[in-house]
């Protein structure tokens, strides 16, 4: 059986809140408040968070939730997972997996968006999905017990059988040991999910919730401002990077032009 416990949130759309500001007091700002899950014994649960902040910030709280990890301890939290990319237009994509003990997750994340608001950051999205790993184990316990009970049924079938129908019967037998064995590797493995719970926070640059409504026109048409400048300049760079060389050998060829006919032209112009 299979929990679906998908929670998509939308975090920090408009809305005010408070930040202290070092010259004029107390500014609006949005803050993401912590993702709440009723406590559900023997679901295994998986915790995805994609943050956004600036470029220059994510490699610095990216180490801050590393260490928030490492001072749990090995046993209550591990780093399973890295990674820190830039690319050609200096956008940063990261991102730290994590498995912590179960009872620690919920604040481990948490604490993880209080971490990114420091610096700046926003949540843009907040998943948590579980399965239901107790109703497994129970399934599989069951099988487990099938498999037993029949393997049992068949020895002592076999007790006297002999040619084709033993052979039959150890078949049967061995194929029950065998779903025995699949039983207690899936009963091990939901086990080890309801006792590490693993958290992925993925990270992306770009610009944070502002003090104002991020829908508003005025913000609106500051960011296209600022597209739009960023284009112009990007391209008058790349028209430049075109043209200049032509340019300038065009400017040379006339130069050089210009002074072999004046030297044509004076010597054309000398008494014979």
């Amino acid at each position: 059986m299979r929990l679906g416990l998908g929670i998509l949130i939308a975090l920090l759309a408009s809305g005010c809140g408070s930040v202290p500001d070092d010259s004029s007091g107390d500014q609006a700002r949005d803050h993401a408040p912590g993702i709440n899950v009723t406590a559900a014994p023997g679901v295994a649960f998986r915790y995805a968070y994609t943050f956004r902040a600036p470029a220059p910030r994510i490699s610095a709280v990216q180490e801050a939730h590393a260490a928030a990890c490492e001072r749990l301890g090995i046993a209550r939290c591990r780093i399973t997972a890295m990674r820190y990319a830039r690319n050609s237009d200096n956008r940063i994509d990261a991102s730290l997996g994590f498995r912590l003990a179960p009872e620690l997750a919920r604040a481990f994340g948490r604490d993880g968006i209080k971490a990114i608001e420091a610096a700046e950051g926003m949540v843009l999205t907040a998943q948590i999905d579980g399965d239901d790993a107790g109703a497994r184990i129970e399934q599989l316990a069951g099988e487990r017990e099938t498999a037993a009970t029949e393997r049992v049924t068949i020895d002592s079938r076999t007790v006297g059988t002999t040619g084709e129908a033993r052979a039959e019967l150890e078949r049967q037998r061995t194929d029950f040991v065998a779903a025995a064995r699949r039983a207690d590797v899936g009963v091990a493995a939901q086990r080890a999910a309801l006792a590490a719970t693993p958290v992925t926070f993925a990270y992306v640059s770009g610009q944070a919730a502002r003090s104002f409504d991020a829908t508003s026109p005025l913000t609106y048409a500051a960011d296209l401002a600022v597209a739009s400048a960023r284009w112009t300049f990007g391209t008058t760079l790349a028209l430049l990077g075109v043209a200049l060389p032509p340019l300038m050998l065009a400017l040379f060829g006339f130069w050089a032009w210009s002074r072999f006919a004046r030297a044509w032209h004076a010597r054309g112009a000398r008494p014979a």
